[in-house]
């Protein structure tokens, strides 16, 4: 199937990116419905205006509370037809008044290895740690921060000199490739939620060259 898919972002959307080139060459099934930004400069606006995808700008500094944010944004998504949202570096902690709507329907992408690092400067924090492997996360999104089913991970290797730059650039260019792989899945119908588990059916458990879990499939795996 095509998903009908609104996608959330605060800044620079190379995630959204990532998902309109994959929607844009026939690897990911899925009808962008509407850009929405919390913030009028954010770079994603401007990619989605050049893809013909229709915006909006929502500034959350215009709102007395974070429910009324909400109750907008969810407005504005059920306009324009959206059964899934992604959130592509939307910096905006959502309440029950988004989530209850399109409770199972909302997907985050997370610049570590969660449950470690949570929340912000995630990339800082790995780097600051000296781990030896850093990663990204795509997961369900439920009232916890950072906090839902898992649907695909994938590392990358850390060095002790990275800072928050270069190591950033590093999980960023694997963010760009799981992303479009997990809503693809979703779009699939293979995705199914048993507890804390994600069970991609058909995946196979035999590790590529990339460090992702579930391994990627073709074309995302090159």
């Amino acid at each position: 199937m095509t998903i009908a898919l609104g996608v959330l972002v605060s800044g620079s959307g190379s995630n959204l990116q990532a998902i309109i080139d994959r929607v844009g060459d026939g690897s990911l099934d899925a009808d962008i419905r509407i850009v929405i930004a919390n913030k009028p400069d954010a770079q994603g606006l401007e990619r989605a205006r050049k893809a013909g995808i229709a915006t909006a700008c929502v500034r959350h500094d215009e709102f007395p509370e974070r429910e009324s944010f909400d109750r907008e944004l969810v407005r504005l998504l059920r306009e324009a037809e959206a059964r899934f949202v992604a959130l592509a570096g939307f910096m905006r902690i959502l309440t029950p008044v988004f989530l209850t709507p399109f409770a199972g329907r909302v997907i985050n992408i997370h610049p570590a290895l969660l449950p470690a690092c949570p929340g912000l400067r995630a990339q800082e924090q790995q780097a600051g740690h000296g781990v030896r492997l850093a990663g990204c996360t795509v997961h369900f999104v439920d009232e916890e921060m950072d906090h839902g089913p898992i649907i695909i991970q994938a590392a990358v290797p850390a060095y002790a000199d990275d800072d928050e730059a270069t190591l950033g650039a590093r999980i960023l260019e694997m963010e760009h490739r799981i992303y479009p792989q997990a809503l693809q899945w979703i779009a699939q119908d293979r995705v199914q939620v048993v507890g804390r588990q994600v069970v991609v059916r058909g995946a196979s458990r035999t590790m590529g060259t990339l460090w992702a879990n579930p391994p990627l499939e073709r074309p995302f795996d090159s």
